[in-house]
C-alpha cells in the first residue's frame, strides 16, 4: 500500500515539474513546433522558426535562387556580385518588403525582363507550380530584415 501511494505522488510530483518547466521559458517552444528553421543571415546566433510553407519556399529558395539572391552558397560563394545589376538578397526586407505578394509571384513567375526588371532574372512560371511560387514569397517574407510587416488593408502595397 505505501509503495502505491508513494508511485502516485511522485507521478504527480514529475508532471507537475514538467508542467512548471514547459511554460517557465515560452519563447523556446517555438522552434520545437516549428517545421524547419533558418538562420538568420544578420545574426547567426538567431534562429528563425518556419512553418511548413516557409519550410517548402526554403527548399525551392536553396534549389534555384541561393545563386544570385545570398551571398554565399551550400557550395561556396554564390554568383550574385558577378551580376549586373546585381540582385537582392532573399532576405533584403528594405529592398522587398515595399513590394506586394503579387509582385513578387510574378517577378518568380515571369522574370525579371517582364517587369521591366534586370533580363538576368529568368522566369520559373513553367517550372514551379504556382504553391512553389508561393511558398518562396512566404519564405522570403519570414527571412526579412527589417521584418515584414503585411499591409493593414489588403493591396495597399
Amino acid at each position: 500500500m505505501i509503495s502505491r501511494t508513494f508511485f502516485l505522488v511522485c507521478l504527480v510530483g514529475a508532471l507537475f515539474v514538467i508542467g512548471c518547466r514547459k511554460n517557465s521559458n515560452p519563447g523556446s517552444d517555438i522552434l520545437r513546433v516549428a517545421y524547419d528553421s533558418e538562420p538568420d543571415w544578420n545574426d547567426p546566433q538567431r534562429s528563425i522558426p518556419l512553418n511548413y510553407q516557409q519550410a517548402q519556399g526554403k527548399r525551392i529558395f536553396y534549389e534555384q535562387c541561393v545563386w544570385c539572391h545570398a551571398d554565399s552558397t551550400p557550395a561556396g560563394p554564390s554568383n550574385r556580385s558577378n551580376l549586373n545589376p546585381m540582385p537582392a538578397l532573399m532576405n533584403d526586407g528594405s529592398a522587398l518588403n515595399g513590394e506586394s505578394n503579387d509582385y513578387l509571384r510574378n517577378v518568380i513567375m515571369f522574370g525579371g525582363q517582364a517587369i521591366s526588371k534586370s533580363a538576368m532574372m529568368p522566369p520559373y512560371g513553367q517550372l514551379l507550380t504556382q504553391q512553389e511560387i508561393q511558398d518562396v514569397v512566404a519564405y522570403t517574407r519570414v527571412i526579412a530584415r527589417p521584418a515584414y510587416r503585411p499591409p493593414v488593408r489588403p493591396g495597399a502595397r
